[in-house]
């Protein structure tokens, strides 16, 4: 696995891009970690360290992996996922006009809904906050070229 972290303004303009190293749990992490192995890959060792790494500290973390929701609990900002998680329990679904799609939040924060509905309101109303994702799926795809996926974030 490898994580993208793109931060944008509020134009979707980009301010810092980061990646991290390939992350390859081997049997015996898949083991020890069991159901948990997916929280502690996305939130822990991709989503945390690309937060905290960056040198723009966002105000909202939007996601195309509803596993990156766990992320919320490691930082004080809140998380949106574009995708449900599998688990309805686990996400409250929130529609916002500057979204085409449902958003996701965990619901361990509910109080989070009236944040981020604050912050998307200041986003741009011709920003679509899946575009994005295009361009760090393909920026990774050209730093994968050029071997800078071989260093760490």
């Amino acid at each position: 696995m490898l994580g993208g972290y793109l931060v944008t303004n509020a134009w979707g303009r980009p301010l810092e891009f980061r990646l991290t190293t390939a992350v390859q749990p081997n049997k015996v992490q898949q083991i020890l970690y069991g159901p948990t192995l997916a929280e502690y890959v996305h939130a822990d060792l991709i989503g945390k360290t690309l937060v905290e790494k960056t040198a723009t500290q966002p105000t909202l973390i939007v996601t195309d992996n509803p596993a990156v929701l766990d992320l919320r609990s490691r930082v004080n900002i809140p998380v949106v996922s574009l995708v449900a998680p599998p688990g309805p329990e686990e996400a409250i679904a929130l529609k916002h006009p500057r979204a085409s799609v449902s958003l996701y939040f965990s619901s361990a924060f509910p109080d989070d809904r009236a944040a981020i509905e604050a912050r998307l309101d200041k986003i741009d109303p011709a920003v679509d906050l899946a575009e994005p994702f295009s361009r760090i799926k393909d920026a990774i795809a050209e730093a994968r070229k050029m071997g800078v996926t071989s260093r760490a974030a």
